[in-house]
């Protein structure tokens, strides 16, 4: 009796085929349940308390005095950090309005600031949030799906407006401090 018959069969019972997909299912079944990884998911909730600054410029809006009160409205807001949505709603703790201004030479030299004039600014809005939420701390960087430092895009989505921000500033809060 041959080890290998004509049909592929192992001693003419067992497939080649039937063999190889039992001992890859088994295999994955065995880096599932034993071999998860040395920290679990990265998209946890719960976590740390954490303030992320972030700020939009040139917001384009009909009202932009009417979108400001909107945002500051006490509530939740979804997130998405680098195209990656975070599970948890966050807060906005803080919405503070930028002044536009342009910068106009004097005649000795100097430069002075004024409001800029431009009656289509009259449609934008610039300006500061503070989002609050909780993140898992990795290696001393706030995870919120993905690491959040400085420079990090953020999507904002609410009921009636999607924006992209830029993350200024990351606070890692103290659990005694909330």
């Amino acid at each position: 009796m041959a080890i290998l018959d004509s049909k592929g069969r192992l001693f003419g019972k067992l497939s080649l085929l039937d063999l190889g997909a039992a001992l890859t299912i088994l295999m994955v079944v065995i880096g599932i349940f034993f071999y998860p990884g040395a920290g679990g998911s990265v998209a946890q909730t719960g976590g740390q308390p954490v303030e992320v600054d972030v700020m939009a410029r040139g917001l384009t809006v009909l009202n932009p005095e009417d979108f400001l009160a909107q945002l500051a409205e006490p509530g939740q807001i979804k997130i998405v950090v680098r195209n990656q949505p975070y599970s948890d709603p966050v807060d906005v703790k803080k919405v503070e309005s930028l002044p536009r201004s342009v910068a106009v030479p004097q005649p000795d030299g100097t430069v002075k600031s004024y409001p800029d004039p431009r009656p289509e600014l009259g449609y934008t809005v610039d300006m500061l949030l503070t989002l609050g939420g909780n993140a898992q701390i990795v290696n001393g960087v706030p995870v919120l799906g993905v690491p959040v430092k400085v420079g990090t895009p953020i999507e904002i989505d609410g009921a009636r407006y999607n924006f992209r921000v830029s993350t200024v500033a990351v606070r890692i809060l103290d659990d005694a401090a909330e």
